[in-house]
């Protein structure tokens, strides 16, 4: 089995997919017209990059290796507003269920440090799939009439924390 730090840099290869998969959503919203869609996903892409820094900036910190992987091709097309918005749903569930499982391997390793800096992680996710949850559901509802209802909600009601975490751990590079 891996150990802590061994799963700590697979996880920095996921927030790194992760990040691309919402460039990828963010580019198409563009080439949609759909500015405010697309400015989340952009927000969303910039936020996993972050994390992959964080979890950098702990490895570099405990004094572990870290290593820095290369990332599958993210999805690029999309058959409507939809389909991404449901594979960010879908990977947000994943991710939270890597990050459960990372702060179990901690807490199995004795690691009280390193489960203590995945609560953090815990928490970010819940706000994360509960945020694309809503996402998911205002975009099912404006596609039924005229998707730029979507873009009329987030003018109005921002969705999840914008990227703004005051308790956020460090990130490897700072604040970039």
């Amino acid at each position: 089995m891996a150990s802590f730090p061994e799963k700590l840099n697979e996880q920095v290869a996921y927030e790194f997919a992760a990040s691309q998969q919402y460039v990828a959503i963010a580019v198409w919203f563009d080439a949609e017209t759909l500015p405010l869609l697309a400015a989340h996903f952009y927000r969303q892409a910039l936020e996993e990059r972050n994390h992959a820094l964080m979890l950098v900036q702990y490895l570099l910190d405990a004094d572990h290796e870290v290593v820095i992987p290369a990332v599958e091709a993210p999805t690029t097309t999309f058959g409507d507003a939809r389909e991404p918005v449901a594979l960010a749903l879908d990977q947000e569930k994943r991710v939270t269920e890597q990050i459960a499982e990372l702060a179990r391997v901690a807490r199995e390793e004795n690691d009280l440090v390193g489960e203590q800096f995945m609560h953090w992680f815990l928490q970010e996710q819940r706000e994360e799939v509960a945020s694309m949850s809503t996402l998911l559901s205002v975009v099912e509802r404006a596609s039924e009439s005229n998707i730029l209802l979507a873009e009329d909600y987030l003018a109005r009601n921002p969705v999840g924390d914008q990227g703004e975490a005051a308790n956020a751990p460090p990130a490897a590079g700072g604040a970039l």
